[in-house]
């Protein structure tokens, strides 16, 4: 079997911060956020903040939430995320006001382009307008807008942009119906 040498893959992740901080970073996820030993959302949002998340008012953020890089992300006021949230946020994440992410639930900002041998990081952001509910054990790939009040169903796959107040679900996301709220 031929070796692969690795030293020829392009190095394109830019993780936006120095080793130091990324270290410290990786123990603080770890210890605070991904964890249940301090469910109390005020330190958790302190902390985000202290790594250079925009954070708003009243955010709750429950036990086991896991975020790759506090620096780009930026969470609108009354935000509610769930139990075993992960936010692969590779790039920017920007989730609005009033919005959930419920148990489980993926943000994905990154994926490769499996067309190259050298199998080259693509990232791409996510917005969720105010509003936007993803249900438990949802994702939202790269790239996506999900536009205000949109919702993602329970297990459904977001892989392109999801228009304003309406339900979308399934594996990929397709329109189900209109989302009135009453």
């Amino acid at each position: 079997m031929k070796e692969t040498d690795l030293s020829s893959f392009p190095k394109t992740l830019n993780a936006g911060a120095g080793k130091v901080k990324l270290l410290l970073w990786y123990f603080a996820n770890a210890l605070v956020l991904n964890s249940y030993f301090l469910p109390i959302s005020i330190v958790k949002c302190w902390l985000l903040r202290l790594f250079g998340a925009r954070i708003g008012n009243s955010v709750v953020i429950k036990p086991r939430v896991n975020i790759k890089f506090p620096w780009k992300l930026s969470i609108g006021d009354n935000t509610w995320i769930g139990e075993g949230v992960w936010i692969d946020n590779l790039d920017q994440v920007t989730i609005g006001k009033n919005c959930c992410l419920s148990q489980g639930s993926i943000i994905i900002t990154g994926n490769h382009n499996y067309k190259k041998t050298t199998f080259d990081l693509i990232t791409k952001p996510i917005v969720l307008e105010d509003g936007v509910w993803l249900g438990a054990g949802s994702m939202v790939c790269p790239g996506v807008i999900a536009q205000n009040h949109a919702l993602l169903t329970m297990g459904s796959v977001a892989t392109h942009g999801m228009l304003a107040y309406t339900v979308y679900k399934g594996n990929p996301a397709v329109e189900y119906k209109k989302r009135i709220i009453e």
